[in-house]
């Protein structure tokens, strides 16, 4: 199954990293955030990407051809120009690199990747998310139900304490309590090839109209995600999950080193 990453927003509200590099390139211990989202697709079984490039996309298309010769340690005969490779660990990923527009929206660069995805049943997700969230279990849900779209509901922490009134007095305080939180759209789409029915065209938002359609004719179920969910919009967001790779034990880091 092929699996589709948007990756061409300008990241406004994290534009002290944005302005060198699109959002996608932006690092978590080392490697962009675009590589940790492929990894956990990875540890899954899944291997074909497409990514909808947009702002500065051609760092993401430099990043990818040089990703294998750069990998791992190299010997270089200086008098021959022979390269010898040494204990690279390299995916098997088949990946496109699809130029969706500068200014297209997020429904218009799903459409944009039809031909690539096939008339198949394809995954989404956001190129600046990560999460614990059991793909097969996903995938399961979204094939028990038969509608075109699935998406995961995640309850993200506060970000600030929670508190209740009676009039004045603090009845209750919850520091960043999850709880206090609504569901929000966490992205980690299963979608049939009918969703691009309910896309019109480059400049439509899918969190907008498209998903609003869908859900008003009964083609939109939700996923519901209790554990790990985290974006990185912000440099905030972006310390929190840097935070917890250094802590050695990132929950969404399945694989091991030697799978890299």
């Amino acid at each position: 199954m092929k699996v589709g990453i948007l990756a061409g927003g300008f990241g406004t509200r994290l534009a002290e990293e944005t302005e060198i590099r699109p959002k996608p390139m932006v690092e978590i211990g080392g490697m962009p955030i675009l590589w940790h989202i492929m990894m956990y697709y990875h540890t899954y079984g899944h291997r074909e990407f497409a990514v909808a490039l947009g702002y500065k996309g051609d760092h993401i298309k430099r990043w990818f051809a040089e990703y294998n010769s750069l990998n791992g340690s190299m010997t270089v005969n200086m008098a021959t120009g022979e390269i010898k490779r040494h204990g690279s660990s390299i995916p098997d990923w088949t990946v496109d690199l699809v130029d969706t527009g500068i200014r297209t929206g997020t429904g218009g660069r799903i459409k944009r990747l039809t031909k690539w995805m096939g008339n198949n049943t394809f995954m989404l997700t956001w190129g600046d998310g990560v999460s614990d969230v059991d793909l097969n279990k996903l995938l399961a849900f979204h094939r028990s139900h038969g509608k075109l779209a699935t998406m995961t509901a995640v309850r993200p922490p506060a970000r600030y304490g929670h508190i209740e009134f009676d009039g004045h007095r603090v009845v209750e305080f919850n520091e960043k309590s999850q709880a206090a939180e609504g569901w929000i759209n966490g992205a980690f789409f299963v979608l049939e090839p009918g969703v691009m029915d309910y896309i019109d065209g480059d400049e439509v938002m899918f969190e907008y109209a498209p998903m609003q359609r869908l859900a008003a004719d009964g083609q939109l179920m939700a996923f519901r995600h209790e554990s790990f969910w985290q974006c990185m919009d912000t440099l905030r967001e972006k310390t929190v999950l840097q935070r917890l790779w250094e802590s050695g034990n990132p929950p969404w880091k399945l694989w091991k080193d030697q799978d890299q």
